[in-house]
This record gives structure tokens, sequence and C-alpha cells, in this order.
């Protein structure tokens, strides 16, 4: 149902709560050369999960490879491609659509040029093609939706010259290798130094992005991007400071979150941009600002990333919420990098994999 938030903007805080508290238990995966993860993901389609990792040399160079695991025991299923003593570099994107898994592959020789491999399905554990967004040399690519099983996905870009700094937002099917037409973001709020986060609205084609400049009085602004036409409407935002994460559930309309300052969610009615504010449970100090939002579609379900728990003895927590701003459970006993880390979840299994600090080679497994 579309239109839920409706009214005025409300604040809703948590200093107390309630809700079951779960702890961190489920497989680990150790990356198969014992490297640095570089990027993973999980197929909600599937069993299997992907990622990339690196192993630096003494010599300057690394051993890198990508791999797929399996979901339930954490194992390391297959190698799919490992190369050694090299400049190069692998980088786990994203598993879109129907289990298509993306891979940035960096070679260098001389100059560094980026091919991004796919694996189309996933689980057969092979390179089968390339990904070839038209991007120009000085391009980078930002960020790309988590909208598995529908077919479009969108990518958030940002130019890199002395003469334009915008982002820019555009769909593609990575599976058939289409792209529609790429669009600049009209507020220079949204470039590349004030650190944009996007989600896609598949239900309206469009892609949400947020940002704040990020000062401590700041507050933020979301602009909605039609990916057909181009059409952008902005509206400001809750929340203070950079905004670090956010998920849209398309099917009710409604996006979500994460502010730094403030440590709070933000959960948004996208059809009347009117919004909700929910100070994370228990959180008393920028410390405890939620990261990474992503949002589970079979469950209705918001799981938002804490590197310093607010619900748990110590380390790290993810906070669920339902899609009304609800606090439902906490998972704690995780540890979570400083910088924000994806959660990649599997919704039809109730499961997922965050990254393990500080060597970054392992992938801690929980449920929820």
């Amino acid at each position: 149902m579309r239109g839920m938030f409706s009214g005025i903007a409300g604040v809703m805080s948590l200093f107390a709560f309630c809700g079951a508290a779960l702890a961190a238990a489920g497989p680990v995966v150790h990356s198969a050369l014992g490297g640095q993860i570089l990027g993973y993901d999980v197929d909600q389609n599937g069993t299997e999960g992907i990622l990339s990792e690196y192993v630096a040399l003494n010599n300057g160079l690394s051993n890198v490879a990508t791999e797929t695991f399996d979901q339930a025991s954490g194992k390391i299923i297959k190698i799919v491609k490992e190369i050694r003593n090299t400049r190069d570099d692998f980088a786990t994107q994203r598993v879109t659509g129907t289990s298509v898994g993306l891979v940035l592959e960096q070679i260098v020789k001389g100059s560094t040029k980026n091919v991004f491999r796919t694996l189309d399905p996933l689980d057969g554990n092979a390179f089968t093609g390339a990904w070839t967004p038209p991007l120009k040399k000085s391009d980078n690519i930002l960020e790309i939706s988590e909208n598995q099983g529908s077919a479009t996905t969108a990518v958030l870009g940002s130019h890199n010259t002395e003469n334009n700094s915008a982002s820019f937002v555009f769909s593609t099917n990575v599976g058939e290798n289409t792209f529609g037409r790429a669009f600049d973001l009209k507020d220079s709020l949204f470039d590349f130094n004030d650190t944009p986060v996007m989600a896609m609205d598949n239900a309206t084609n469009q892609a949400v992005v947020a940002a704040s400049i990020g000062c401590r009085a700041c507050g933020t602004s979301l602009v909605e991007v039609d990916l057909t036409s181009g059409k952008q409407t902005e509206f400001a935002g809750l929340g203070l400071g950079i905004v670090n994460g956010i998920a849209v559930d398309s099917a009710d309309g409604i996006a979500c979150t994460s502010t730094e300052i403030d440590f709070s969610l933000e959960f948004y009615n996208l059809a009347t941009h009117q919004g909700t504010l929910v100070v994370l449970p228990g959180a008393g100090s920028q410390l405890q600002s939620g990261q990474d939002v992503e949002f589970d579609p079979v469950n209705k379900l918001f799981l938002v990333g804490q590197e310093y728990t607010s619900t748990g003895a110590s380390g790290s927590s993810i906070q669920v919420f339902d899609t009304q701003g609800n606090f439902v459970e906490s998972i704690n006993g995780l540890s979570l990098p400083a910088s924000s880390t994806l959660i990649a979840l599997n919704p039809s299994t109730r499961t997922g994999y965050v990254e393990v600090p500080p060597s970054g080679a392992e992938l801690q497994g929980f449920s929820y």
C-alpha cells in the first residue's frame, strides 16, 4: 500500500526499547587464499554467494581471486579465477537480476583497464560474459542498487574531471548487457564529495538518491530520478549529517535512510515525501549511528548495520525494523568494519553475511 506515512512529518525516539536480541551464530566464510575480501554478495534466488580477495606480496604484487561459496555452510565451492604475482585486482560488485553475478576486474598494463565480468547464472561458477556500461574513462561507479529478482538495476556514478564532478544515474539489465540513458543530477549536493547513497524504486522505475553536506547541523536531501525521462524531484529530508545508507521498499513506496550525527533512521513515504525519524534503540552518541541499510522484501524488514552496538554488551549489531519504523529485534555479537559494509541478505532463508575486521578475510553469517 503506497502512501502510508500521510500528514505532517513526525519524530519518534526509542530511548527505551523492547524486542528480541539474537546472537550471531551463523557459518563463517574464509577466503580461499586467506586474503582480504574486496566485495561480496549472496544470491537471493539460489544457494551460493560470491566474493573477491587479494593477498599482498612482499614484492609489491598480489595474488588475487574471485570465488563462490555455499550460503548454508560457508564453504568455498570454486575459485572462479585466480591470478598470481599481479598488479591486477578483482572486486565483486553485486548479484543482480536473477542470479547474475557481477565482478570488476582491473587489468593493469601501464594504465588501468576496467572490465566487468558476469557469472550468468552464479551457480555456474564461471565467468560467462561481460557487462559494458557506456562510461567515459574519467567516470566512476559509486553504487549499484540491491534489487534482486528484478531485471532492471540502477547505477549511481560520478564524473571525475576538472570541470565536472556531477553524479549521474542510469538503469541497466546486467544479464542482457543493456542500458538506459544516463542522467546527471542537477543539484551539486549529490556530487561525489558529499558521499551520496542510492537505492531503486522498482515500482516507479526511479533511482532514489540521498546526501548531505555532512556538518553537525546540516540536514539531508533526497532526489527521485525517473530512469526513463530523467525527471528529478528533490525534497528535504530528516536527520543530520552524512547519509550512511539507504534502502527502498518498492511495494509500499517507503525509503529508509541512516544518518551519522543524530544516530537515527528516517522512514519516508515516497508518494507524499513525508517522513518519520527514529533514534536507533539505546543509542546515545554518533559512534552508534547506523551504516548500511538493506531491505528484506519477503518479510518486510529493514536491516541496519551498527559498528558500535547500542543493544549488546560489546561489538557490533544489526538493528531490525518493520516498514512502519517499529523496532523488531537486534542481532548482536557481530564485528563490523569502521566503513559501511554490505549486509548481504537472503530473505527466503532469513540469513545473511557481513565482513569481519580487522583482516577482512572472513564473512560472518547470521540469521534473523
